[in-house]
């Protein structure tokens, strides 16, 4: 039995497996449209397809955006697309959503074994006498990476070091990883401590924590729209009171009774779908379902809601975000940063919010999944 690494191209992998285990990759091998070159998967045999819509146009206005944007998904969940969809109608009807988002920094954290508390005190004050030295190593490793700040912790004989950097337009994680390896090195030369690994789960990456949803990590975003009485009545079927009831018993107690980092309805599926869609780095949806939903039941019977992303991992250049049908996703957005990116996305997770609890307050969401999920 040979090794795929051993095959020279993914067509020579494909039919090799193909013999192996007596079956047809016919349509893998025939979805692969970029060049091997380009892609970063090891062992390539081709590639997959799902199915994407597109919602919108939904209006928008923030810090980096202003205007009208169509939102690409990536899913094989019937309804959720339509979802957001009536979301983006409902925020249009209303006059439009405001929206902002705010760079925090793409973070790696490595531990350090430091043997002693005087090995901890050791470490703490030469990173702060040494600070300057830490900014000229990061940034020396790349261009486009920014060193932004730091934060310490320790427990017993471990240090815990968790760096921020401005990775521009790319998610940056490999250029973080690249920048924080170096100052480790610098470290270990300097100090003579151990660094035991440099992702030592105070990045945190890909996971749901605390941490990230206290001190943030990438960018923290929000969005929110006042919801017109009659947009509420004649799009959603709905009215500000039972939305309001629905949200708090579901988002706010739900969600405490179940000790849930996520206080929303669905944050998942939109970041998800957009994620899939445009090449980013799916694993960070982790991130991305942490949040909270609010609402508010105004005198005149509108209806404020917002939605609060405190840690969003996301780029427009890098990773999958260079092959030609993700590629071609990310242009139907019209951005030109990822600031402008994360705006957008904020708005597509705050229509989909609208849309679900919308459904939920007038029991309908069994309805639409049989219509258009089977």
């Amino acid at each position: 039995m040979k090794k795929l690494s051993e095959f020279k191209n993914y067509k020579d992998r494909q039919e090799y497996l193909e013999k192996l285990m007596n079956i047809s990759l016919k349509n893998i091998g025939n979805s692969f449209i970029d060049e091997e070159k380009n892609v970063h998967c090891e062992n390539l045999i081709g590639a997959i397809t799902l199915p994407l819509g597109a919602a919108g146009p939904m209006k928008l206005k923030g810090e980096y955006i202003n205007g009208e944007f169509y939102i690409p998904l990536a899913t094989t969940e019937g309804a959720l697309v339509a979802s957001v969809n009536r979301g983006s109608k409902a925020i249009r009807e209303s006059g439009g959503a405001n929206v902002f988002a705010y760079r925090i920094g793409t973070t790696r954290g490595p531990v350090f074994d430091v043997e002693s508390i005087a090995g901890n005190r050791k470490l703490f004050k030469w990173l702060h006498k040494n600070e300057e030295k830490v900014v000229e190593t990061a940034e020396s490793t790349s261009n486009h990476l920014k060193y932004k700040k730091m934060m310490i912790k320790s427990v017993g004989r471990y240090v815990f070091v968790r760096f921020y950097y401005d990775t521009a337009n790319a998610m940056g994680m490999n250029m973080a990883t690249f920048a924080t390896e170096k100052i480790v090195r610098l470290i270990e030369k300097e100090t003579g401590l151990k660094c035991l690994s440099v992702a030592g789960n105070f990045d945190i990456d890909k996971k749901p924590a605390w941490l990230n949803f206290i001190d943030n990590r990438g960018f923290k975003v929000w969005a929110e729209i006042v919801l017109k009485k009659d947009v509420l009545k004649n799009t959603l079927k709905v009215d500000a009171e039972h939305v309001f009831d629905v949200w708090l018993s579901k988002c706010m107690i739900g969600s405490a009774m179940s000790g849930s980092l996520g206080f929303n309805a669905h944050f998942a599926n939109i970041i998800a779908a957009v994620y899939l869609a445009t090449g980013q780095d799916a694993a960070h949806v982790v991130e991305g379902s942490m949040g909270i939903t609010t609402t508010k039941v105004l005198p005149n019977g509108d209806l404020y809601a917002s939605i609060y992303l405190p840690a969003v991992l996301a780029g427009i250049v890098g990773g999958g975000t260079g092959l030609k049908t993700q590629n071609e996703a990310l242009k139907l957005t019209g951005v030109k940063s990822s600031e402008e990116f994360v705006e957008i996305l904020s708005g597509a997770v705050l229509a989909g919010e609208i849309s679900l609890l919308a459904s939920e307050t007038e029991g309908t969401l069994g309805k639409a999944h049989r219509q258009l999920g089977r």
